[in-house]
């Protein structure tokens, strides 16, 4: 028999009668009911939050900030929950919350206490005081419920943290910009101040140089009239005989005015005797010089003259001897000759000495006489001024012992000026000193002022508003998934599908026999008798899928991102635990049956639908890489939310030797059975 007549025989059998086709239908509905229902009830319900009655009591007196303003932070927390609708908020009393939360009128309840603002500003007074909101839940509404309170809390202290921390901000920045205002102030007078102190420093520089130089100045000054005092009184003590000098002088000057004038006379002979003299030298020379040029063009002309004679005699007949004697008897007058030559060019240099001589005595003589001619009239002149100088030496006199005693004076105050103008030097100098340290240091202020002005920003109203938001309220996160659910439904879709995908096996194995006894007492084809015990299931099972997903998808409206890929991975995963289901049967019969609910149930808490699988402890955890469903759920979300298709491959591949492996443990025991078999096989089995 072929295995398609065997799978149409085993689906004609679950349809024979009216009951049968009911049990089967409801079968069939079994994990559409499990999977859609549960995913129907909890498709969003973060959604509806907005339904749960949640109250606020606000008892917040209010306080005033450090500005001085009045605030109410309690009013601005419970205007903002109530506008924000995440709950069904209710503002009520103290009473009404404390019954409501107790006869689970309202699931939860915020109470403001009275403090709440005080402590919210007491942050900048010298005892700051953390803000508390109470927190009142009740458990028997639902556990969730106090978990989504708790989460409401977290937001609720974020915006009272982000609110205060916002004006706090905005007041520091306020109180920045009044210092940066005030620093920027201090930069333009400390470059004011810079600028007067450099003024000074050159005037100080100036007035050093001039304060020197009066030390200087004065120094000398003092020194000069103590040597003023001194000459004035050596003067005054020098001239007391300046009246009989001065008339000794007015004597003696008119002896010399005589005595100069007879000695203009005998100068002005002198003059003339000297001039005949230097008329008389200059011939004296003239002759001496002519006579001397002739005796020496004679003396010069001796050799030849000489040679001349010899030659001369030797034409004459002389012998050469007798010429020689001639030469030796010649030669003394010719030395003669010399010698005189000789002396009377010495006495040509001397007469020319004599003749210039002469002329420097004749014109000296005649200076002489002018010289002397001005001296008898100067001497004559000294002696009418010696005269009038000894009539006035008794008043010169006077007036000099009157210096003498003012110059000490002087001489006094000069050095006390000295000392002073030192002083003064001795000061300017510290005073510049000072100066330059002034210039630098302010010079230094002006810089570290800039500096600080340039490392506050410049800021304005709308700008230190946003700055406050961003310093309240730094971090924002952004959502950047790689594969999103979307919503709480969709997050439980796949764990939901993959266990319904079991329960509808494991339902239809109620009524599907795993392997058909009969046949295999009756074919002896454990293969075909396998694999078509298999594929009644599996096609049932792909039924279910199919209808399963359309719920998913289209009845609840679920984002599937690969349809295609995950109804093919949901036919697979139900196939398979077909085989495994079966393979239980085939093995255990009953009690085959119940394990696969006990493996149902293992799954369901190791399979990571819920909670991430590292959450387990460790001896289930190790079982999530070891089933089956792990594999499921895992392909499910990749595919559905748009995941790493390649894990989804894999995970498919492990499903499938699943798949092989719980066929071949059939086949190898439905071959088994070809072997041995009884009477009591072919008994009709209780369930069909």
């Amino acid at each position: 028999m072929k295995i398609v007549a065997l799978v149409r025989t085993e689906l004609a059998r679950l349809t024979a009668t009216p009951l049968a086709r009911l049990a089967l239908i409801a079968l069939m509905c079994v994990p559409l009911l499990y999977g859609g229902m549960y995913l129907w009830a909890n498709q969003n319900p973060y959604a509806k939050l907005d339904r749960i009655p949640a109250a606020i009591v606000d008892s917040d007196s209010g306080a005033t900030d450090a500005a001085g303003i009045p605030v109410n932070y309690g009013e601005k927390v419970t205007k903002q929950l109530v506008d924000g609708k995440k709950f069904d908020w209710h503002v009520v009393s103290a009473a009404q919350a404390a019954k409501g939360v107790r006869d689970e009128t309202y699931n939860f309840v915020f109470t403001i206490p009275a403090s709440f603002s005080k402590d919210l500003t007491s942050s900048s007074t010298s005892a700051p005081t953390a803000a508390k909101i109470h927190l009142t839940t009740n458990d028997t509404t639902s556990y969730l419920s106090s978990t989504i309170a708790n989460q409401a809390g977290v937001s609720i202290r974020a915006a009272v943290t982000a609110e205060v921390g916002k004006t706090a901000a905005k007041t520091l920045l306020t109180g920045l910009d009044d210092v940066r205002s005030n620093l920027a102030t201090a930069a333009s007078g400390s470059s004011r101040l810079a600028s007067g102190a450099a003024t000074l420093r050159s005037g100080l520089d100036s007035a050093k140089s001039g304060a020197a130089s009066l030390a200087s100045g004065t120094a000398q000054l003092s020194s000069g009239a103590a040597r003023l005092d001194a000459g004035l009184h050596s003067l005054a003590s020098s001239t007391a005989g300046l009246p009989a000098a001065t008339s000794q002088l007015a004597s003696g000057s008119q002896s010399v005015a005589d005595g100069a004038a007879r000695l203009a006379s005998g100068a002005s002979a002198l003059s003339s005797g000297s001039t005949a003299l230097a008329a008389g030298a200059s011939r004296l020379d003239s002759s001496v010089t002519t006579a001397a040029a002739t005796s020496a063009r004679g003396v010069a002309s001796l050799p030849q003259q000489q040679q001349a004679l010899a030659r001369q005699l030797l034409a004459e007949g002389f012998t050469p001897a007798q010429v020689q004697q001639v030469a030796v008897a010649t030669a003394p007058l010719t030395k003669s000759l010399t010698d005189g030559n000789a002396q009377l060019q010495t006495l040509s240099a001397a007469t020319k000495q004599l003749a210039a001589s002469s002329r420097s005595v004749a014109s000296g003589a005649q200076t002489l006489s002018s010289s002397t001619g001005q001296l008898a009239s100067g001497s004559a002149q000294v002696a009418s001024g010696a005269a009038a100088l000894t009539a006035s030496s008794p008043a010169l006199t006077n007036g000099i012992a009157q210096a003498a005693a003012g110059s000490s004076s002087l001489a006094s105050g000069a050095a006390a000026a000295s000392s002073g103008a030192s002083s003064l030097s001795a000061g300017v100098a510290k005073l510049e000193s000072g100066a330059i340290s002034l210039q630098n240091g302010t010079a230094k202020l002006t810089g570290g002022l800039n500096d600080g002005v340039k490392q506050i920003p410049a800021t304005t109203a709308a700008s230190r508003d946003r700055q406050a938001s961003a310093i309240a309220d730094p971090v924002s996160i952004t959502d950047s998934s790689i594969a999103s659910a979307g919503t709480y439904g969709a997050g439980l879709a796949p764990f939901f599908i993959s266990l319904a995908a079991w329960i509808g096996m494991y339902a239809l194995f109620l009524i599907v026999k795993p392997i058909s006894k009969r046949a295999i007492t009756a074919i002896r084809a454990p293969g075909r008798i396998t694999l078509a015990g298999w594929l009644t299931p599996a096609a049932l099972g792909l039924v279910q899928m199919l209808a399963l997903f359309a719920i998913v998808k289209f009845a609840l409206g679920f984002d599937v991102v690969n349809p295609g890929p995950m109804i093919g991975l949901m036919v697979l995963a139900s196939v398979t635990f077909a085989a495994i289901i079966m393979t239980l049967n085939v093995y255990l019969g009953s009690v085959g049956q119940f394990l696969g609910l006990v493996l149902m149930l293992i799954q369901l808490v190791t399979a990571g639908g819920t909670f991430p699988w590292q959450t387990l402890p460790a001896p289930l955890a190790a079982l999530h890489f070891a089933l089956p469903m792990s594999y499921a759920v895992d392909g499910l979300r990749q595919l559905m939310y748009g995941g790493d298709l390649g894990a989804a491959w894999s995970d498919a591949g492990v499903l499938g030797l699943w798949l092989l492996g719980a066929i071949l443990l059939s086949v190898i025991a439905a071959r088994r059975m070809t072997r041995r078999r009884t009477l009591r096989d072919l008994r009709p089995s209780l369930i069909g």
